[in-house]
């Protein structure tokens, strides 16, 4: 656990942690999680803690679309959502 550290940030009660390597950037990850938290709001249109329980999945699909590996895969907004609201429509 040496190696690694918590970078996290509130958002109107809610805590979204990231764990990373100690030599990473916590800006970049603030950043990322940012992102990742208005990418939700879009999706759930306004996003709220029932939304993240009762559509676990559909937040792991978001995670999917954003990280790779640990690592920041797509920060553009707009390419998630479109491949956010494909996915949706197969279902």
């Amino acid at each position: 656990f040496r190696n690694f550290k918590i970078i996290y940030r509130r958002y109107a009660g809610l805590y979204f942690c990231i764990c990373v390597d100690v030599t990473d950037n916590n800006l970049a990850y603030l950043e990322a999680i940012h992102n990742f938290v208005e990418v939700l709001n879009e999706y759930f249109h306004n996003v709220c803690e029932l939304d993240l329980v009762f559509n676990f999945y559909k937040v792991y699909t978001v995670v999917d679309e954003m990280f790779l590996a640990g690592e920041i895969r797509e920060t553009s907004q707009t390419k998630v959502l479109k491949q956010l609201l494909m996915l949706q429509s197969l279902e």
